[in-house]
């Protein structure tokens, strides 16, 4: 596990636009109550592609096997709607080393097309050491 990933922060991810039927799925499949509002955890779908860029990175030492998400948060700053266009823009906030162990907390700020944020969601991720 590469320690000097602290502070680090990626490019932000390829605009995202929030469409009508995707949020619906997604708001299905998370058994929300009212499928005409855009679920406040639909910032995952985002975030995934600003983690994707970490698991990808070689210079790491990350093996995506041994690895957990241990914790997720949202902050919202203002309501997901239809037509959102998004980016999430990545920042590794702390690599803490557990033992064999790493404790890798990512904060991804989420922004619209103008720049604004709209949501700051933080993972932790435990990466497992050794064999």
């Amino acid at each position: 596990m590469n320690p000097d990933l602290q502070g680090r922060t990626y490019p932000p991810t390829a605009p995202y636009l929030v469409g009508r039927e995707k949020a619906r799925e997604f708001a299905r499949a998370v058994f929300a109550t009212d499928p005409d509002i855009v679920p406040p955890t639909f910032a995952i779908v985002v975030q995934q592609a600003a983690l994707d860029q970490l698991l990808a990175d070689p210079t790491t030492g990350i093996v995506l096997e041994r690895v957990v998400h241990g914790e997720q948060r949202f902050v919202s700053h203002r309501q997901i709607e239809w037509g959102d266009e998004l980016t999430g823009t990545m920042t590794i906030t702390s690599v803490r080393m557990l033992g064999a162990n790493a404790i890798v907390t990512a904060e991804t700020v989420i922004s619209d097309a103008a720049g604004e944020p709209v949501v700051t969601a933080t993972s932790m991720l435990v990466v497992g050491g050794g064999e």
